[in-house]
Formats: C-alpha cells, structure tokens, sequence
C-alpha cells in the first residue's frame, strides 16, 4: 500500500472513531503516527501541536496538515486532511437526513450522556502527558495554570495569552544567555 493511501487510511480511522473534536484525537494520533508507524518523533509531534493550536482553523485539519506537510509536502497533507474531514462529513451528512428520526430517542440521549465524560478523558489523558514532555515541573507549573486560569475564569483570549507566553518565552531566554554568558 502507497503511503498516501495508508496516510489518508490512517486518519479516516482516527476521524471515524474520535468523538469530541480535534483535541480528542490527539492520544490517536500520537498512537499512531509517533508510536506505531513512527513517522514522526514525540518531540516534532508536540512541536506540530503548538504551532496547529496556534493558527486559526480546526485542529484536527490542522495538526493532519501539518503532519502530512512535514512528511510529504502538499500531497501528504492532502491526504492526511482528507482522511479526516471525510468521516466527520459523511456522518454530519447521515445525521442531517435521518436528524428528525432520532433526535427524541431516550436511547440515543443516554448514548450521548455516556460519552461526554469520555471525551474529557480523551482530552485530559495527552495534556499530562504533553506536561511530561515539555517538562513541566514544579518550578514552572504556574505558567500553564495561569493560562488556564486567565482563560477559563477571566475570559482572556487564548490568543493574547499565546502571544505573552512567546514574547515571555522570548525574553527569558534572552536573559538566560546573558547569565550563561556571564
């Protein structure tokens, strides 16, 4: 099987079975491209996290974009995006003609109440473990707690809170060349 294909295979399943959105798909995704087929390294795979994250657009589009960019150039970001705008396209589709069928089912809502604190799982499982790896400790552990904070309690843009952590980021590094300097 072409790389393309198993590409766009790959990220058809991921899309097909992640329920939550984008952020959801991420222990899929590293499952599957960082430890399975490793085609990628855990280091360039958080580094193409941050800079998906950061841009405008859907993550999951854009973490396959990048992904695919990084091993393929355009064709295989074509291949991995498609693989996973497709499933969610085909299934958004199904519900939109069979939604008024459905939508009342005590079933179908009882399904649904199952697998909302599963899909906060889905998310909160790769933050620790992204936190393991950008070496996250104790002396530093402030920083994503006062983003989240400024975020989630104070209604600050997750924009600006990115742009004072680069420029932050940025300075601090400067001074820490200075002192090694030194």
């Amino acid at each position: 099987m072409g790389f393309y294909l198993q590409a766009f295979i790959t990220f058809f399943k991921i899309g097909l079975f992640t329920i939550g959105g984008g952020y959801a798909m991420i222990p899929l995704i590293e499952t599957e491209i960082v430890e399975k087929k490793k085609w990628i390294t855990h280091n360039e795979f958080i580094d193409l996290m941050a800079i998906a994250q950061s841009i405008p657009g859907v993550f999951a589009v854009n973490i396959a974009i990048f992904i695919g960019y990084r091993l393929r150039k355009i064709k295989g970001a074509l291949s991995m995006s498609l693989g996973t705008v497709l499933p969610s396209f085909i299934i958004i589709l199904a519900i939109a003609l069979f939604f008024q069928q459905f939508k009342d089912n005590e079933i179908v809502q009882r399904i649904f109440m199952g697998i909302r604190p599963c899909v906060v799982a889905l998310i909160a499982a790769p933050t620790f473990r992204m936190a393991k790896v950008t070496k996250i400790n104790r002396y530093n552990i402030w920083i994503p707690i006062v983003s989240a904070l400024l975020i989630w309690l104070l209604g600050f843009s997750p924009i600006y809170v990115i742009i004072i952590a680069g420029i932050s980021g940025f300075v601090y590094g400067k001074f820490q060349r200075k002192s090694d300097a030194s």
